[in-house]
């Protein structure tokens, strides 16, 4: 039944597009599933999308995520609205699943993007794109991820075993389109937003755990404080930097599932610490996919823009 729910949560957000399966081998791209890591003994996938002819040699991460809800099956619904239109202009696109609402809380999930930027990052030259020019985009959610890869992308470990998490996970532009930023100030100031969300059930992902090595096992956080921490640090808005990449947020002005608020006080930090960032509202739009259809040639032009080839 969750697998179903998750579905539905994206069918809302991207329509169908009859692109799948055998059809996929007319198009102009190949696509490839591959596990970029394993958590608990269950495989991290990421479909890979290489554009036939005119490959730029940019990548672009598509992240999977509406209600920080993933699921493979999800990547279709995204194909006409965001990866076939960066395909056609030569992006090589990566669509990223990560551990999926309510299994894993949301510090479990950011884990899983850097990984997955770190491995795409480690195998740059097997799909043909540079290493420094990897954009990232995502819608809800997959917003939130994507601004909080832009915001608080890490430097790799050096002498960490595996050689993918010696890779830097940061990106060098981002599309957000409405994105939650800031769940300590939900709307309005001090208002939080930890789960008790007033239209989607979202529970499980702000079911914050820490690990109790006596007893080997994980417990729920309980402790106020320590959560209001959390929610701190996995808000975008706590980690903009001066050195931010390039930032584009596209928010509707009638969205009740996030606040508007939320883009405009995330574009005017960005601002003020001195990162190119632009906020595009969409005049009498919701939070579905109509905005993105809308705004994709402005996506298009961001990602032309920021990931070009340096000469």
């Amino acid at each position: 039944m969750k697998r179903f729910i998750s579905i539905a949560v994206f069918l809302v957000l991207f329509p169908v597009v009859p692109t799948h399966g055998q059809q996929i081998e007319q198009t102009g791209y190949d696509r490839k599933e591959v596990i970029y890591g394993r958590k608990f003994g269950t495989a991290l996938t990421l479909d890979v999308f290489t554009p036939k002819k005119v490959a730029n040699g940019a990548g672009v991460i598509v992240v999977i995520s509406a209600g920080w809800n993933s699921d493979h099956n999800a990547i279709t619904p995204t194909l006409s609205n965001i990866t076939l239109p960066l395909l056609e202009k030569g992006f090589t696109t990566f669509a990223v699943v990560h551990g999926s609402n309510p299994k894993y809380s949301l510090p479990e999930i950011l884990e899983d993007v850097h990984r997955s930027v770190r491995f795409i990052r480690h195998n740059a030259k097997e799909y043909g794109i540079d290493a420094n020019r990897l954009g990232i985009t995502g819608a809800s959610a997959g917003g939130h991820l994507s601004l909080m890869q832009g915001c608080a992308g890490k430097a790799g470990n050096p002498t960490a075993p595996d050689p993918v998490d010696r890779e830097s996970s940061r990106v060098q532009a981002v599309v957000a389109f409405y994105p939650p930023t800031d769940f300590l100030n939900w709307g309005e100031k001090d208002k939080v937003m930890l789960g008790q969300h007033p239209i989607v059930p979202l529970k499980g992902v702000f079911d914050f755990t820490q690990h109790n090595p006596k007893a080997n096992a994980f417990e729920l956080i309980t402790d106020e404080k320590k959560r209001l921490e959390i929610g701190k640090d996995i808000s975008p808005i706590t980690h903009v930097a001066k050195d931010n990449p390039p930032t584009l947020l596209v928010h509707g002005d009638r969205d009740v599932i996030v606040p508007l608020q939320q883009s405009e006080t995330m574009v005017t930090k960005l601002k003020d610490a001195g990162v190119t960032a632009e906020l595009i509202i969409g005049k009498g739009r919701i939070h579905n996919a109509l905005i993105v259809h809308e705004q994709r040639p402005k996506m298009l032009e961001w990602f032309d823009k920021h990931l070009a080839k340096k000469d």
